[in-house]
């Protein structure tokens, strides 16, 4: 499972014009479910999400998660990040979980992230969506976990 977070000043998602979700400051996170993912990948990496630490303390250090800032998390379903990128000028994506199974998983960890954090707003599984951002930083990391 990838999870791609960006520190966020905004982030917004449209469906056909649409806003369905939107967040002030916090992460936009985008989420790739991989073929083997479980839940228990899932929770890794929710755990990670919320204790990142990319917002600036007093000491304009990086030493805050965004539970520590109030901020807000909007989870976007990302299959592309399940791509294997390693050959060719093609991606491939054998690597990535099935459509049921990640939408199972992507919903699974949405659930989780709302039971343990507000606020948190989402895009629409397997939608095609149009995000909008302003990275603070700009600050991305590439979180994976196994």
């Amino acid at each position: 499972m990838r999870g791609l977070i960006q520190r966020v000043s905004r982030a917004a998602v449209t469906v056909d014009g649409e806003a369905v979700g939107e967040i002030e400051q916090g992460l936009l996170l985008l989420l790739g479910v991989e073929r083997d993912d479980t839940s228990a990948l899932a929770d890794k990496l929710l755990d990670k999400v919320l204790a990142y630490r990319v917002f600036s303390d007093a000491e304009d250090k990086m030493n805050l998660n965004v539970q520590q800032v109030g901020g807000g998390v909007l989870v976007v379903s990302q299959f592309t990040l399940a791509a294997d990128t390693k050959r060719g000028l093609r991606p491939g994506f054998s690597t990535a979980a099935p459509p049921a199974e990640a939408e199972r998983l992507y919903k699974y960890f949405v659930t989780q992230l709302q039971a343990r954090h507000t606020p948190v707003a989402t895009g629409i599984f397997a939608a095609n969506m149009q995000v909008s951002l302003v990275n603070d930083g700009p600050v991305t990391f590439l979180l994976e976990v196994n």
